[in-house]
Parts: structure tokens; sequence; C-alpha cells
């Protein structure tokens, strides 16, 4: 690891346009983090388990993760990324070699990168992780998971923001808290730094900005949207966008600390996402759909909004039958009905009953499905959304969710013996 750490000063090469609209298109699940280098290479960490390196149009696919991919950063010529698989995963971008990076015990939400190559990671086990040259340090102290880290531009003071409403301050070299900056009756999901002020998304839809070592106010911004996902500040500082759980970017300029722009960048749904371009004329976002878009900021509302969930909810979801409409919310993101899986969280479904399970060609599998005696047909199908995934198959990477009610469940075994019906079959 102190040699790839130790190569972080290697140039990335340029790709992203400036000051036009595009959309970067190839993931087979929601974008839920998005890294812009400095010379405008994209990396984009998606639901489908994998990260995608951007050179023009093409992506390079960085597949090591056993579940969602939540943050990735680049370092030089090296990115880290994490997910739901408890794990960080350092990547060569040269070679395609990684180095998995394991000791958390719940998801890890954020990351950031300090000037000498220290990865923070925010875990959801309630730590703030610290990586290099060899063991991993775990800071404890928040009550519940952590949300966001970020260092300060020296590298030796590291901020987190947790679930349980605090942001606290971090000596790195020491590994002590130093400081309880804020503590704040929501909790606080994102946050920005500058040497002059942060800025903080919350669960109450709020976006505060405060002194960074008094805590004290320096404005408050609100349009009644909950909760802040995303938070990005341009690299000049004179913007911040934010992102909200009903499909909007706010842009704030910092200069006189007013709202700029309102723009709805979804039909439905949430925006996860968002970085600016490197000369900051671009907005880079992502949501549910499989789908990165970059809006020009001064043309923003020129331009289309994502399509967020067309694939999943193009129809309304109250006008389909109960068993389509069961497999639309539960399965339809991760899972396709087509012969292919076409990156997406989880397998295709396509001939799925008689199937023992972990047999999709395309598809890779947890540890614990490979060799597995399951075999899917109404029973298994019916048990694994009556206990949940997490009991049915312990470690397997599908989400923690249960269908409660006999009916629906019924229902959607129903719609999946004619869905995943090969053509011609009986």
């Amino acid at each position: 690891m102190r040699a790839l750490l130790a190569a972080c000063v290697l140039a990335m090469p340029g790709m992203a346009p400036a000051g036009d609209f595009f959309t970067l298109k190839g993931h087979g699940g929601p974008i839920m983090d998005i890294a812009v280098s400095p010379t405008g290479q994209i990396a984009t960490a998606s639901f489908d388990n994998s990260v995608g390196v951007w050179d023009g149009k093409t992506p390079r696919w960085l597949e090591g993760h056993r579940a969602a991919v939540n943050a990735v950063r680049f370092m030089g010529g090296f990115a880290v990324s994490a997910g739901d698989d408890f794990a960080l995963e350092l990547w060569d971008l040269a070679t395609g070699d990684e180095t998995r990076l394991e000791g958390h015990r719940g998801k890890v939400m954020a990351l950031d990168v300090a000037p000498d190559g220290t990865i923070a990671s925010a875990s959801w086990d309630g730590t703030v992780g610290l990586w290099k040259d060899g063991a991993p340090r775990f800071l404890e102290g928040h009550a519940q998971g952590v949300n966001d880290v970020v260092f300060r531009a020296d590298g030796q003071t590291l901020y987190s923001a947790s679930a349980d409403g605090t942001i606290r301050i971090w000596d790195v070299a020491e590994g002590a808290e130093t400081q309880l900056l804020l503590r704040h009756g929501f909790g606080v999901n994102e946050m920005i730094l500058t040497e002059s002020w942060l800025a903080y998304g919350a669960v109450d839809g709020v976006t505060r900005v405060i002194d960074p070592v008094t805590g004290d106010k320096i404005a408050d911004f609100s349009l009644d949207r909950r909760p802040i996902l995303a938070m990005a500040v341009s690299p000049d500082e004179s913007r911040i966008a934010v992102g909200d759980g009903e499909g909007f970017i706010m842009v704030i300029d910092t200069t006189t600390w007013k709202i700029e722009r309102d723009f709805r960048a979804t039909a439905r749904g949430p925006v996860w996402a968002l970085a600016f371009s490197p000369d900051g004329e671009n907005i880079h976002a992502g949501g549910l759909d499989d789908v990165m878009y970059s809006w020009p900021i001064e043309t923003m509302d020129q331009h289309g909004q994502m399509t967020t969930g067309a694939r999943t909810f193009l129809e309304d979801p109250a006008t389909l039958p109960n068993g389509e409409r069961q497999f639309k919310r539960k399965c339809s993101v991760c899972h396709t009905l087509t012969p292919s899986s076409a990156r997406r969280a989880g397998p295709t479904l396509y001939n799925l009953f008689g199937r023992r399970a972990g047999t999709v060609e395309d598809y890779r599998y947890s540890p614990i499905l490979t060799g597995s005696d399951i075999i899917w047909d109404e029973d298994s199908i019916d048990a694994l959304f009556d206990e949940g995934p997490d009991h049915y198959i312990p470690g397997s990477n599908m989400p923690m969710q249960r269908i409660v009610k006999r009916t629906d469940r019924d229902d959607l075994v129903a719609y999946l013996k004619k869905a995943t019906k090969p053509e011609g079959g009986n």
C-alpha cells in the first residue's frame, strides 16, 4: 500500500467537455457519488457495485466491491472507493490493480483524501477510519452512523458529520477528538469545508453555513425540501450546489450568500450525487437513473431533467397490477427480466424458476451463494421476502427488505412466474 500511496502525484488525462449539456451512460443502477480530477476526468460510483472511470463516453469499469458503491475519490493516478460491503478499494488506474482495505463493521458512506495520501472513511458503524501505510485507525466518539468526512486543506485536521446530529473535529496525527463543533437536532448528511466557512446539509432540509472554528452562524438556506443528500463546491469556492430528496439542485452564491438558482433536476426521486467540472461551469449529478447528467449552470433550465426512474416507474405505480407493482418497488432497480444482467446490482431474473441460486454466468455473486443449494421456486421466493434476505441468506448482497403481507408475496410470485419465463417457454 505504501508504494501505491506514494505514487498519488501522477497526472490524469482530461475528458469532460466544458459548458455543454451531456450525459454518461453505462451503469446498471443509480449513481451514488461522482468525483472529478483536476483535469476533468470523471469517476462515478453506482448501486450496480461498480465504479466507472470515464475517458470520453467510454468507461473503464472498476469491479471489486461486493455491494453498492457509495463513494469515490481520485488520488492522482489512483482512485479509492467505498461501499455497502464495509470495505474500501484502492485502484491503480494505470494497471487496474486493486487493494482491498477492510476493517469497518458497517456501510462506508463517504471518503476524503488528505494531501499526504491519508484516506478518511465515514461508516455507519459509528467510526471514522484513517488509512495510510499499514493497519487502519478507527476514531470513536459518534453515537450513531457517520455520514461524511472532510479534511482541512493541510490534512492535519479532520471534520466528521453524523446521524447523531454532531460535527466533530479530530487531530489526525493523534487520532483524537479536539472539539465538538456542533450539536444539531437533526442528523447531518453532508459537509463542504473551506478555510473560511463550513456548509452542512441536514435531514431537516436546511443548508447551514458556519464558522469552521467557532461554529458561529454565517447563513441558512431552506426551501422546505428534505433531506439534503448531496453537496459540492466549485473549484473557486464561489458556488455551492445542494441536492435534496425531492429532486432539486439549489445553487448558492457564496460571495453574496444568496440562492442563485433552484433547478428541478429530476421528475421524481432524489439527487444523490453532485460535483462541479474543474472550470466550475457545469454541475454533474446523479440520482435514481443509471445515467450521470451534466448541466451548464448558466443554462440549466434550457436542458432536460433526469428521466429518473423512467425505466422503473414509466407507468404510474397505482395503475399497475399488484404483482407488477411489487416487482417495480422491490426488485426492478437491481434486476432485469432479460437474458443479460445488464450491469445491475443483482443477477437477471430471466428463467428464474427452477434455477439454482448463484449460477447466472454474467453476475459476480457474494461467496455465500457460490455452491448454494437453494432452488428458486414459489416457496423459496416467498420465504425470501417473508423472512427478508438478511435472514434467509445471511451474508448475501441483497438489501434488507421484506414484503409483510402474504397476498403481496403471492401476487409478486405470480407476476415473476409469467415475467421471467423465456420466450416460447411453457
